[in-house]
């Protein structure tokens, strides 16, 4: 196993880094040492850190970004602005890899590469370039030897886990889970034909929708002939960032574009289950025919049919504010145990968090700004949600912010509301109603062929008085050794007094030696027992 302390350049380099910020905490668990609950650094310092480290820890932050149930909600804000402060590769390195990937000379698929770069991330950076067929194509090009780099650095952090999953915090989190899910997402994006693989999916699943003209919307296409594990070919689109439309304000067009935008992500999240994660303004575009693009399909979420109707059910329980239904699906999402939840305190939870929305009118409320509280509820509570729970409120915050800014006069709950009643509708017959219909009439029969003879067996039990119930009360222990206690100081206080009255009769009637000696032991058997047990209940301290 790797170990943190042996010798490196780069672990100095980590160590002075984190420390050189005023990040004590680590001081301990860095060097091997054992280490209290750790308390995070102010959000901007954090950024700060992860910065400095290099392009790594700038990915791991991004995706550190899409866990709101793990950090609370300025950690996410400073996170989510993180970007690497790295200069671009020059074009003669650039160039070497596209060769060594594609397997040919350049000159004989473009007519025209922009050596300069349009965009350099942590991982990669993006060249505008023409197909020698003319079709214009951006061209995603992996750093070189960032692939050493990310594994070298996967190696530090899960040392670092295993370290701090000794902890109570890295215990309650599960660290070490944590690192090797965050680390398989990052080694994940240096294979660019997942991300293409995404991207046509997104385009294949929005090509035809009942809720908006699909015409309107553009996903870059794919050239796969040209995609590798390190490059990633896609169809240029012409246009701006969304936030940056030449759009008059008060425009018909502002409304329409957002309606658009609603309808597309609410499509992928709630009938889709397959959702571009990282909708920010700059992979949302405004195209020079009008249309809406989006683009970096690298970040996918993911939900199930039966986690899609639970997170209807929770907006329309955030609606009508009901704290109780609110922990009652919170528990059914849960990956935890519930059991161990204690539910009054989390319906207690959900009651305050509610209870500033009162007197808002729904057009007011900020959806995704309640989620991120639900999943603070949820993390004060020790209940762990599944992962795409993150994914989903970053996606909604983001698509709830951009929207905001792009339209500021939008209502979200019109926008919301038609799509919730189409949704309700789906849930219940379906896209294919007669497909519904068969399957619900195969449950009736299975429960019509069920029930007649488990009440046959209930019955016979019942009759035959082998009838058992078998309940399971939590938090009743410490109930049952108090009744007990008390019942065998009870007993005790009984056999003392019987003791004292049997030697007090016998004394009275005592004509030998004999029985003088009997009523001397029961006094003192008495005396010894009434000593304990004035002694037990002043070491219980509950004389009141």
């Amino acid at each position: 196993m790797f170990s943190l302390t042996q010798t490196s350049t780069r672990q100095r380099e980590i160590v002075e880094i984190v420390l050189g910020n005023g990040w004590d905490y680590m001081r301990s668990v860095l060097t091997g040492g054992k280490s209290d609950r750790p308390q995070l650094p102010p959000p901007e310092v954090l950024r700060k850190i992860l910065v400095e480290l290099g392009p790594f820890y700038v990915k791991f932050g991004q995706l550190l970004s899409t866990r709101p149930d793990l950090l609370p909600p300025q950690y996410i804000e400073a996170l989510t602005a993180l970007q690497a402060q790295v200069p671009p590769v020059p074009w003669g390195l650039i160039e070497k890899t596209l060769m060594e990937q594609l397997n040919q000379p350049l000159d004989k698929i473009f007519a025209d590469i922009n050596h300069n770069p349009i965009a350099a991330g942590s991982i990669a950076q993006i060249h505008k370039a023409t197909l020698a067929t003319g079709e214009e194509v951006a061209i995603k090009v992996q750093r070189p030897d960032i692939e050493r780099i990310v594994n070298q650095d996967i190696n530090l952090i899960k040392s670092i886990a295993e370290i701090v999953a000794l902890t109570d915090f890295g215990n309650d989190y599960d660290v070490v889970t944590l690192a090797d899910e965050f680390t398989k997402a990052v080694q994940a994006e240096l294979d660019f034909r997942q991300e293409a693989q995404f991207t046509d999916k997104l385009r294949l699943n929005l090509s035809n929708s009942n809720w908006f003209d699909s015409k309107q919307l553009e996903i870059p296409q794919i050239y796969w002939e040209f995609t590798t594990e390190k490059v990633l070919l896609m169809e240029w689109l012409d246009g701006k960032p969304i936030l940056d439309a030449d759009i008059a304000p008060d425009s018909k067009k502002r409304q329409e574009i957002s309606t658009l935008l609603f309808r597309a992500f609410f499509q992928q999240i709630f009938i889709d289950g397959f959702f571009h994660a990282d909708p920010h303004p700059g992979n949302i575009f405004y195209l020079s025919d009008g249309r809406l693009g989006i683009i970096d399909c690298g970040m996918i979420g993911r939900l199930d049919p039966r986690t899609q109707q639970l997170l209807t059910e929770m907006l329309l329980a955030i609606v009508d504010i009901d704290a109780q239904r609110c922990a009652q699906l919170t528990l059914e999402l849960s990956e935890s145990n519930s059991y161990k939840t204690n539910l009054a305190q989390l319906e207690n939870d959900y009651s305050r968090m509610l209870r500033k929305y009162y007197n808002l009118s729904l057009s007011q409320l900020n959806f995704s700004e309640v989620f991120y509280e639900v999943l603070d509820v949820s993390r004060r509570n020790k209940i762990k949600l599944p992962g795409n729970m993150g994914l989903y409120a970053k996606s909604l915050a983001n698509l709830e912010g951009v929207a905001r800014k792009f339209n500021p006069e939008i209502n979200l709950l019109a926008e919301i509301k038609p799509l919730i009643t189409d949704l309700f509708r789906r849930q219940l017959i379906g896209d294919t109603p007669f497909q519904t219909l068969f399957r619900t009439v195969l449950d009736l029969k299975a429960i019509s062929l069920r029930s007649p003879r488990q009440i046959d067996v209930i019955l016979d039990r019942l009759s035959s008085e082998t009838f058992q119930w078998k309940l399971q009360l939590r938090e009743l222990e410490g109930l049952r050794r108090s009744l007990d206690d008390s019942a065998n100081r009870l007993s005790f206080s009984i056999v003392v007094g019987s003791l004292t009255m049997g030697a007090a009769i016998i004394s009275t009637g005592a004509t030998t030696a004999q029985l003088i000696f009997i009523s001397n032991i029961l006094f003192a058997a008495a005396t010894f027992l009434g000593i304990w047990l004035i002694v037990s209940i002043l070491r219980s301290g509950k004389l009141k």
